[in-house]
């Protein structure tokens, strides 16, 4: 799939082919035999309008996708009773509380401090999201 820069600019072209057809079409041949304000006027609002309704009616560019998260699938320590959260941030409500000392592997996905995790609590694995702040790597022994 073309990238949204050719788009853009083969709409334009478009655009700037269709106005000048346009132009020869609807206005008189003695406005074109020299430049002037007027034709110069009518081939950017032309372009610019005929331009920009292409591009509406081109589908959006689908964002690109990002590469797989490189803290998937690592396991770190909670550091003290970690709350498992619905969702990220504080508010959000609490589906499970991991102790000290649990397992905890990282998901992938992520949004700032707050990261998704799954864990083994009372048999059952739960996943939900926690702030990174609470977990740590077993290298990293507490003092």
């Amino acid at each position: 799939m073309p990238s949204a820069n050719y788009l853009t600019m083969g709409a334009y072209a478009a655009g700037l082919i269709a106005t000048l057809v346009l132009a020869a079409w609807l206005t008189p041949a003695r406005w074109w035999r020299r430049p002037n304000l007027r034709a110069a006027s009518i081939l950017v609002a032309g372009t610019w309008g005929l331009g920009a309704l292409l591009l509406s009616l081109l589908p959006a560019a689908l964002p690109a996708l990002a590469a797989a998260p490189s803290n998937a699938g690592i396991s770190y320590t909670v550091y003290d009773d970690l709350n498992l959260r619905a969702d990220k941030g504080i508010g959000a409500q609490r589906i499970a509380v991991a102790p000290a000392g649990t397992v905890v592997t990282t998901t992938g996905l992520r949004d700032g401090d707050w990261w998704q995790v799954s864990a083994r609590i009372d048999g059952k694995i739960v996943r939900g999201w926690s702030s990174s702040l609470w977990l740590r790597r077993a290298e990293e022994a507490r003092r």
